[in-house]
């Protein structure tokens, strides 16, 4: 149980991480340029990876037969492609926001798939 806590933990932690640094950046026009807020999400989200590899471990999930964990897996990509676009390589500030928006919502999606423990929980 400690581990899916874990895992939790350093989920809120990186997404909050990156909402202060996308609200920063997108809406006041500041940044975090402090060497430590470079360094500290990698860390953060390593240890996120490996209390996530801890969980499909002591679960024993294959995550081609169970299809949530598939799905957060997929929605993974997604979450740091569109945090990339957002923080790194959206060409302008509009599209940078909308990429920001994008990877909160996805965020959101990997939440409530793991909640529900249903990849496809907002059909009904």
């Amino acid at each position: 149980m400690w581990l899916k806590h874990a895992h939790m933990l350093f989920a809120v932690i990186s997404v909050l991480g990156f909402s202060l640094r996308g609200v920063l950046k997108l809406f006041m026009h500041r940044s975090l340029d402090h060497k430590l807020w470079k360094i500290l999400p990698h860390v953060n989200d390593t240890l996120l990876l490996a209390a996530a590899i801890g969980l499909l471990v002591v679960y024993q999930w294959n995550p081609l037969e169970v299809p949530w964990v598939l799905a957060k897996i997929l929605a993974l990509f997604a979450y740091i492609g569109f945090g990339m676009m957002a923080l790194k390589f959206g060409k302008s500030l509009a599209q940078q926001r909308v990429f920001f928006v994008a990877a909160l919502m996805t965020f959101g999606y990997i939440v409530a798939t793991a909640v529900t423990k249903q990849p496809l929980w907002f059909i009904g």
